[in-house]
């Protein structure tokens, strides 16, 4: 989306894609998305972050689970995303192999309150339900 703003990291620092990645492993007991992207790779430097998330569905399935449900949180001042909640949501059941109404994406700020707040940083917040 447009903006002055972005963030950095490793591979694209798609937090929210970073967040249910993390979700999806850890309900699974597969651990976290740094043992399975090390940011000490350089085969993940600038990596699209839904090739991890589409991988830890793979993952997930292959451990015999079904993803029931994802809810995540995006929590920023600004640039504001709702008028992306749409294409976003789109795009994360796409990743997934699940459908839109299964996938939930908020958004809040920080009230100027924190780092975040502050416009100094962002956060991802992402839980997942799965059933075997």
């Amino acid at each position: 989306m447009p903006s002055e703003l972005g963030l950095e990291g490793h591979s694209d620092a798609d937090i929210l894609a970073h967040a249910i990645t993390d979700a999806l492993l850890g309900a699974a007991a597969l651990g976290d998305i740094g043992m399975h992207f090390p940011d000490t790779d350089p085969r993940w430097k600038g990596a699209d972050s839904l090739r991890f998330l589409a991988n830890a569905a793979g993952l997930v399935r292959e451990r015999g689970f079904t993803i029931v449900n994802v809810d995540s949180t995006v929590v920023l001042e600004r640039p504001k995303l709702k008028d992306y909640r749409q294409p976003i949501r789109e795009s994360l059941a796409k990743t997934l192999g699940i459908e839109m109404d299964r996938v939930s994406v908020k958004f809040k700020t920080a009230e100027r309150v924190g780092p975040v707040g502050e416009g100094r940083s962002a956060e991802a917040q992402a839980i997942v339900t799965l059933a075997r």
